[in-house]
C-alpha cells in the first residue's frame, strides 16, 4: 500500500465509531450465510466519506485501487468515490483504464451500496456510446455483485431515455434467486416508468405474473393505487 493510501486508511480508522460499526454490520448483512458475510466496518457515515474523498481528490488511480483492496468496507467505499471522481475528470484513455480496473476488482465491490455508488458513474457512462454486450455477460454471472453492477450501470442509459438494455437485463433476471437483484431490477423498471409509463407497462404486461413479488412491488411503487392493486391482484 502506498504512503498516501495508508494515510487515508489511518484517517478512516480514526474516524470510526465502534457502536455504529456494529449497527452497520447488522444492516449490511455480514453474518454467516448472508450476502455481506465477513465484511468489516469502521462505523463512518457516508457524508463523512464523501468529504474525505473530496479532500483527497488528487490521489492516483493506483492509490484508489490500494484502498479498494482493503478489508474495511468504508475504505472500499472511499476508494470507489475516488475512482468516480477520477473517472469524471479523466480523458478517454484514463476513463477506459478505470472502467477496466473496476471490472477487474468487482470482488471488492461486494455490497449493494458499493455497487450503487459507482456502477452507473463508471460502467454505465463508459459503455453509453460503445458495445454494451458485456452487460449481458455480467447479468448471467454467478456472482451477485456482477449481476447488480449490470443492472445499476443501465441507470445511466435510462437517464438518457434509452430503455432497451434494462428491459433485456430484466428479462434475463426474472427468475434470479437473490432479493437484492429483485429490488434492483424493480427499481430500474420504476425509473423507466418515471420517464415512459407505456414502456414499463408493456414489459410488465408480459412478465408481471411470473416476476418475483418484490421486483413487481418496486416496479409499480409510483403507480396510481387502483392500477397498482390491479397488478398485485393479477387483474391486468
Amino acid at each position: 500500500m502506498s504512503k498516501l493510501s495508508e494515510q487515508i486508511l489511518n484517517e478512516l480508522k480514526n474516524m470510526g465509531d465502534p457502536e455504529r460499526a456494529v449497527h452497520s454490520q447488522r444492516f449490511f448483512k455480514t453474518g454467516p450465510g448472508e450476502y455481506g458475510e465477513g465484511d468489516i466496518f469502521l462505523g463512518i457515515r457516508v457524508p463523512a466519506l464523501r468529504e474525505l474523498a473530496r479532500r483527497f481528490k488528487t490521489v492516483s488511480r493506483t492509490d484508489a485501487l490500494d484502498l479498494l483492496r482493503s478489508e474495511y468496507h468504508e475504505a472500499r467505499l472511499t476508494a470507489l468515490l475516488l475512482l468516480v471522481n477520477l473517472y469524471a475528470r479523466g480523458e478517454a484513455p484514463a476513463k477506459e483504464q478505470i472502467y477496466t480496473d473496476y471490472l477487474a476488482h468487482v470482488q471488492y465491490i461486494n455490497n449493494w451500496d458499493l455497487v450503487d455508488s459507482s456502477a452507473m458513474q463508471i460502467v454505465g457512462h463508459y459503455l453509453f456510446d460503445k458495445d454494451r454486450s458485456h452487460l449481458r455477460i455480467l447479468a448471467r454471472s454467478e456472482d451477485l455483485w456482477e449481476r447488480r453492477v449490470s443492472i445499476i450501470a443501465s441507470y445511466h442509459f435510462i437517464r438518457q431515455f434509452e430503455f432497451q438494455d434494462i428491459l433485456d437485463l430484466s428479462e434475463i433476471m426474472l427468475h434470479d434467486q437473490e432479493d437484492l437483484i429483485h429490488k434492483a431490477v424493480g427499481w430500474m423498471l420504476r425509473e423507466v416508468g418515471n420517464r415512459s409509463r407505456p414502456t414499463e407497462e408493456a414489459f410488465l404486461l408480459v412478465h408481471y405474473r411470473s416476476m418475483p413479488r418484490t421486483m413487481l412491488r418496486y416496479a409499480i411503487e409510483k403507480f396510481p393505487e387502483a392500477l397498482r392493486q390491479a397488478y398485485l391482484k393479477g387483474e391486468k
